[in-house]
């Protein structure tokens, strides 16, 4: 097991076609993950899906997929809920194909009701989809709720473990930035990464958080929460990998870093080099 790093869609400066991105990132960049972004909607073929999984596992690249923005579980309209879980079950069907782990989304908007009652609508919709998803044969791949950045989201840390304690076969994604976002800069220090993920373990258990599915970068944010994502090297803004990274080498956890920065790939090897230089350190220790 290892931490592995990747993009959040296709590498900067690469022209070829999707299947072979996983060959890219492997030899070019030695990154080993990759999230393929069906944000705009599902639109990949069966055929492409499998070629794209079949590069991934021969240079052994961990897919995940993010599924479309325009989910809201929580919505008022009852029409809007079922056409989500109808995206999910379509992000699921596209993971299957591609042997992604996990279908990455963001659960909703609170709108109109309370936080509780925003809370209960996305559980009993997350539910529907699993138990459709695990009927049509898509047992294998996880759901995994994304914490979110926005006040006006569904998606703070609590809210995404009890989805996770409610649906089966669903896991946290944790995005750091959001969570930063979210908490008004609160991931100050190695402390604040701790009790995160000390939080996650009580509830989920330690098989889960040893393997948390991650998206990390610099983010910019407002009294609303988050504003805009920013690039590793720029100063000012939070949070910071070396602490995240000094926590992973420290506990011997095997996350998957995706990195949502505005240079995708660049940042992602920052971040495997910050990590390999803090591994070899403590090794000389």
């Amino acid at each position: 097991m290892r931490t592995r790093f990747g993009p959040a869609g296709r590498p900067i400066n690469y022209k070829g076609p999707t299947e072979n991105i996983p060959e890219y990132l492997r030899t070019e960049e030695g990154l080993d993950a990759f999230e393929y972004q069906a944000v705009r909607g599902v639109k990949i073929s069966k055929d492409k899906a499998q070629i794209l999984g079949e590069s991934a596992k021969k240079f052994d690249v961990l897919l995940s997929l993010h599924a479309p923005y325009a989910i809201n579980l929580a919505s008022s309209s009852e029409s809007t809920r079922k056409a989500s879980v109808e995206r999910l079950i379509r992000s699921l069907e596209a993971a299957k194909w591609m042997g992604a782990r996990i279908v990455v989304f963001h659960p909703g908007y609170y709108g109109k009701f309370s936080k509780e009652e925003a809370l209960k609508l996305c559980i009993k919709m997350l539910k529907d989809a699993r138990e459709r998803a695990d009927s049509l044969g898509f047992k294998e791949v996880f759901l995994g709720p994304e914490t979110m950045g926005k006040l006006s989201q569904v998606g703070s840390l609590d809210e995404i473990i009890t989805m996770c304690e409610s649906v089966p076969k669903t896991l946290p994604v944790i995005d750091w930035a959001h969570i930063h976002a979210r908490t008004k800069g609160g991931l100050k220090s190695k402390d604040d990464y701790l009790k995160v993920l000390s939080t996650i373990e009580d509830r989920l258990g330690s098989d889960v958080v040893k393997t948390l599915h991650c998206h990390f970068t610099k983010v910019e944010f407002s009294d609303k929460g988050e504003r805009r994502h920013r690039r590793l090297d720029e100063e000012g803004f939070g949070p910071h990998f070396e602490q995240l990274a000094t926590v992973i080498v420290e506990n011997g956890y095997s996350f998957t870093i995706i990195s949502e920065s505005p240079v995708l790939d660049k940042d992602a090897i920052v971040m495997k080099r910050i990590l390999e230089q803090i591994l070899r350190t403590k090794q000389q220790t």
